[in-house]
């Protein structure tokens, strides 16, 4: 609302804000840690940023009472009645009911994205406000919301958030984009591979101990059981980033026919590939998949318009 310079450095007075992009970031992974919501992708950008959540329902639906609670406190102070609880005190049996609705409340928003943003934006406006001794609004609108449905929606939109510093020309490698889930992920990675933790393909894919404990991992191919995590190996990820952000950079309309064999998994071609990792955001809004997907859940929803159906059929064929 009040248009202020977010992060980097103002242009009009010179002033660095570059200090509250690595702030936004502790602020993102520390609240993933209490939601039940996992990153698979961010970018912070010096006036927005670019985020990519998995809900997990299944987990939020199982914890306990007392791990909820313990939750909610970690955002908020709670009711006099919660922190008994957790002292393990008394409690009169129409106080365990009040303390059973707040459960059920707060379980609800736990794995409520837009309580993910209300938290996160919150604690990041009042800290500019502070820095900037003004109040008011910080943010200009509301965040905006895509579902992705399938891999091939996952896949693209990841990329797409992992290259916007290098078409901002922030940064010109994924390994040097400060701020983001894909340098994050590199660094990690490297650090397995030069303490000899890296043995095999199956094992740096397979195993949590090469990749950032904060974003979600990568766990490979389908299996039985499946594990929690974006099913595709790291390696080919970081090779599928590689291959699009030097596509990118090159600007000739000319792909390498070299392509990386992620992209025949998922049977999109290169030039498709290309046009979704640059224009992600401009060519779908709300929800986004391919053509099945998106008439799947229309019918769930009983929606009669099938949104982005056109530029599914297009990109994702």
């Amino acid at each position: 609302m009040r248009r202020a310079f977010l992060c980097g450095v103002d242009s009009h007075s010179g002033k660095s804000y570059e200090h509250r992009r690595q702030q936004i970031e502790e602020d993102l992974l520390k609240l993933a840690s209490v939601f039940f919501i996992d990153v698979a992708a961010f970018a912070v950008m010096s006036n927005h940023y670019h985020l990519v959540l998995f809900v997990d329902q299944e987990e939020c639906k199982s914890a306990s009472a007392k791990d909820i609670v313990e939750r909610w406190h970690k955002l908020y102070a709670g009711f006099d009645i919660s922190q008994r609880y957790l002292k393990g005190e008394f409690l009169e049996p129409h106080e365990l009911e009040q303390l059973d609705t707040l459960i059920q409340t707060w379980r609800k928003r736990l794995q409520d994205i837009s309580w993910f943003m209300k938290v996160l934006n919150e604690n990041i406006s009042k800290r500019a406000n502070q820095e900037d001794e003004c109040t008011g609004h910080f943010w200009e609108s509301r965040f905006k919301s895509q579902a992705l449905l399938d891999e091939k929606a996952v896949l693209s939109c990841m990329t797409y958030i992992d290259l916007n510093p290098i078409r901002a020309g922030m940064a010109k490698t994924p390994e040097t984009s400060n701020h983001t889930s894909i340098k994050m992920r590199i660094e990690r990675w490297k650090k397995a591979s030069d303490n000899n933790n890296t043995k095999d393909h199956d094992s740096e894919e397979h195993t949590r101990s090469n990749q950032p404990n904060k974003l979600l991992p990568f766990i490979g191919s389908y299996r039985q059981p499946m594990p929690k995590g974006i099913a595709f190996h790291l390696t080919d990820y970081f090779e599928l980033v590689d291959w699009t952000g030097r596509a990118v950079l090159q600007g000739k309309g000319s792909i390498d026919n070299d392509t990386p064999k992620i992209l025949q998994r998922l049977s999109i071609s290169s030039e498709h590939w290309i046009e979704l990792s640059t224009n992600f955001e401009s060519r779908f809004k709300g929800i986004v998949g391919t053509t099945d997907s998106i008439k799947a859940l229309c019918s769930m929803f009983g929606l009669s318009r099938n949104t982005n159906r056109s530029n599914s059929r297009l990109l994702f064929s």
